[in-house]
Formats: structure tokens, C-alpha cells, sequence
């Protein structure tokens, strides 16, 4: 190898780093006791200083510049710091920032070669390392300024759950959650003030819970224990049909693994159910993995209703439900990266508006029962390609006083991947 090619190899560095005007400093219920001597001096030599109320209280003997509150709502506090670019800033939060806190918020406005963060442990780690549980086994899940259903999918027999709650009210509603989803024999162990001079540590079975008062800053270690009639939701694409609320439109449960397979869900994407009947479809869309995303439209307001409470009984309220009747209601909805219709894709408008919205590369599923549908869904698999496939379903059911097979309606189901640009058929 030449000099040359030696010299290729090396990485270029410049004097001129970048500025980190920005400090983010995870602080703990010990307060400054357990700041290490860079995190001390960052926040003395700090022009200003933001925080909760609380961490300004513990920070407050090493505090010389300007001491900011966050304002509520917090956006007035965020763009406050973008206007102090440059100037040594310091923003405190709790534990680690960037689980769960301020430092992931800030990340999306500023560079991170513009800030430095000097995280502490977080309530979760401590939490884990008092109860003696492998971190990596438990689920951990912040319910802090989030709906108390979200626990709800993580309700499986023997799971360890560690749930950061809102406030001194989230332990008691937490224990209510499980006694009324058949979980009522879990052992809940509080976990109140960690770190700091007021830590507490109790616990409690969640049909027994009588906790009071509670401190507003808790974490609760859920040990999940199923009665016979626990709602479980099992892990598997097509739950159980009686576990959805309904008034028979319904994608059956085994039409629903199948259509769930077809429409292939990938990390962040999201989901236009057409149609949403009881939004099943969209329901177990979300429940394959946190970071998905669905809309489902539905025209009877009455079936929308009813969609929102199966969202929050299955513990994915953030479905978005949207009144209304296709194509009009699909007008100015986020992007879909994969669309199902199973209601109301008679109509060729309906049909040809969804594809016009996928994003290239999507994936578009279509159910048929009528014939109707199938036409359409026949004359795009002529026009448009894709796959069709015949689903048909029989259960066993009594015959006078025998067993014989019932066959359901059968489905033709269209899939379609949408061309990306210059590879249109």
C-alpha cells in the first residue's frame, strides 16, 4: 500500500468542534449528591438553567445564572432554549433524559454535536436493581402522561412489569385495571421517592390494594398472575372474536391472521382501515409493535363508538378513529404506507382514492363477501396485478344430535404492492 493510499485511510479532524452550548443533566431524588463533578460545574458555569420546579429545588445550591421553570404548555420553554444557541445552557430532568425524558424531545430540535448529556440512573434501573430483576427480561413501560390501558397487551401470565406512573393516583388505578381485566392476584410492589431521603417500598396484591397516600413520584412493579378469566392477549395474529365488542361486522378471526399476514406490517407504518366495523383489523395491526400506527374510517357513528372502546380495552387507544364515509373522509389523512378495505370497496371511487393515497411501495388488501366486491376486485387483479386468493372457512357445528362442517361465506381477497415511480405495469 502506498503513502498515499495510508494517508486515504486516515480520518479527517478539524481544531473547530463543535459547540456544545447545551448540557442535558439527568438528576436523581439524592440531588446533588449524586451529580458527578462535571455535571456540578456545568450547571455553576450555566448562564441559565431549566427545569422542573422540583429539580430547580434540588439543583438550587449550585445554581448561579437564570433559573427557568418549564412553562406549560412546554413548546414555549423549548423554543426559549433554541434562542439561547451558543450560550451555556444547562436543562436538568430526571434520572436518564433520554429514556423516556427531556433529552429525546430536544434531540428532534437540536444537533447533538451541539449538546452533551450526563444522564443518571433511571427510576426504571433502580427500580430493577432493588428488586433484584434482570432489566433485560422485564417490560418497562412509562404510563406517565399516558393512557393506563397501554399496559393492558403486556398483561402475559408470569410477566415482569416495571410502569413508571403520572402521579400518586396511578397505583391505585393500575391495581383497579387488573382486578377488572382478571389479573387480580398480581403482586404490585410500590416503589415511591427512589434514590432520595423519602424512598419507600411496598407491596400489594391488586385486589387487596389500599395504599395511601402514595407518593406522586412511583414506579409500579407488576408481577402479572392470570385467574381463569383473565383477558389475555395472546401474541398471535387472530385473537379470539368474543374479545371484540361487535354487532357481526367483524373480520372473522381466522380471515383476520390471514389478512394481518398479507398486510405485512413493518416498524412505524401506518394503517387506513376502510371500513373499521369493529376495528379489528386496525386493533391487531397496532398490537404487532408499539410503533405502529393506524387510522380507521368507519361511516356508522354508532360502529365508531364502538371502535374506540375495543381500542382501549385492547391497549391501543392512540387509534385514530375518523366518522365518515370513502372516499370524502379519506381526504386529508396522513400518508398510509398500507391500506385494507373491508367494507364500502363496492364502489370503484372508494378503490381508486385508496390507491391514489398509498405511498409507493405500499401494500394494499382488499376482502370481498359480495359479489359485487369481487367484480372490482377481479377487474383491478386484471387491470393492476397482484395476488388473489380464495379463503374459505367451515366449522364443525352439531347436526341433530352429530357434528358436521358449516362453511362460512368465502372470501376473495385482493393484495397489491404499489409500483414505485418508472415501474408501473
Amino acid at each position: 500500500m502506498s503513502d498515499a493510499d495510508r494517508n486515504a485511510m486516515v480520518p479527517v479532524t478539524t481544531d473547530a468542534a463543535p459547540l456544545r452550548w447545551l448540557t442535558i443533566i439527568g438528576i436523581g431524588e439524592d440531588g446533588i449528591e449524586g451529580l458527578g463533578n462535571e455535571a456540578k460545574r456545568r450547571i455553576a458555569e450555566a448562564e441559565f438553567v431549566f427545569g422542573g420546579s422540583r429539580h430547580l429545588s434540588l439543583a438550587a445550591e449550585l445554581i448561579r445564572g437564570e433559573a427557568e421553570a418549564w412553562l406549560s404548555p412546554l413548546e414555549g420553554s423549548l423554543v426559549r432554549i433554541e434562542s439561547l444557541r451558543g450560550r451555556g445552557v444547562v436543562v436538568l430532568g430526571s434520572g436518564d433524559p433520554f429514556y423516556y425524558g427531556i433529552g429525546a424531545t430536544l434531540s428532534r430540535r437540536i444537533a447533538v454535536s451541539e449538546m452533551l448529556s450526563l444522564p443518571a440512573p433511571s427510576s426504571f434501573s433502580l427500580a430493577a436493581s432493588r428488586l433484584g430483576w434482570p432489566l433485560q427480561d422485564c417490560t418497562i413501560l412509562s404510563l406517565h402522561g399516558r393512557p393506563i390501558d397501554l399496559i393492558r397487551p403486556h398483561l402475559q401470565p408470569g410477566n415482569r412489569i416495571l410502569a413508571l406512573t403520572s402521579d400518586e393516583k396511578g397505583p391505585v388505578e393500575l391495581a383497579s385495571l387488573l382486578v377488572e381485566a382478571g389479573f387480580q392476584q398480581s403482586r404490585i410492589t410500590v416503589l415511591e421517592a427512589l434514590g432520595g431521603p423519602q424512598e419507600t417500598i411496598s407491596e400489594h396484591y391488586a385486589e387487596r390494594f389500599s395504599k395511601d397516600p402514595v407518593h406522586s413520584l412511583n414506579i409500579c412493579a407488576v408481577e402479572v398472575v392470570a385467574a381463569s378469566n383473565a383477558r389475555i392477549l395472546t401474541l398471535a395474529s387472530g385473537l379470539d372474536d368474543v374479545l371484540f365488542e361487535h354487532d357481526g361486522q367483524i373480520t372473522k378471526r381466522e380471515v383476520r391472521a390471514l389478512t394481518l399476514s398479507a398486510l405485512a406490517p413493518r416498524k412505524g407504518e401506518r394503517l387506513w382501515d376502510i371500513g373499521g366495523g369493529s376495528g379489528s383489523i386496525s386493533i391487531e395491526w397496532m398490537l404487532c409493535d408499539s410503533s405502529l400506527k393506524a387510522i380507521a374510517i368507519e361511516s356508522h357513528p354508532e360502529r365508531a363508538a364502538r371502535i374506540k372502546r375495543n381500542a382501549a380495552r385492547f391497549g391501543v387507544p392512540a387509534l385514530e378513529v375518523v366518522t365518515g364515509s370513502a372516499p370524502e373522509a379519506l381526504a386529508g389523512l396522513a400518508e398510509p404506507d398500507a391500506i385494507f378495505v373491508g367494507g364500502g370497496g363496492s364502489e370503484p371511487s372508494v378503490m381508486t382514492a385508496a390507491m391514489d393515497a398509498l405511498k409507493p411501495g405500499g401494500r394494499l388488501v382488499a376482502n370481498a363477501v359480495t359479489l359485487e366486491m369481487e367484480r372490482v376486485l377481479l377487474d383491478l387483479h386484471s387491470s393492476r396485478g397482484g395476488s388473489l386468493c380464495r379463503i374459505d372457512i367451515a366449522r364443525a357445528s352439531p347436526i341433530g344430535d352429530m357434528t358436521g362442517w358449516r362453511p362460512a361465506m368465502p372470501i376473495t381477497q385482493w393484495s397489491w404492492t404499489k409500483p414505485l415511480p418508472g415501474k408501473e405495469i
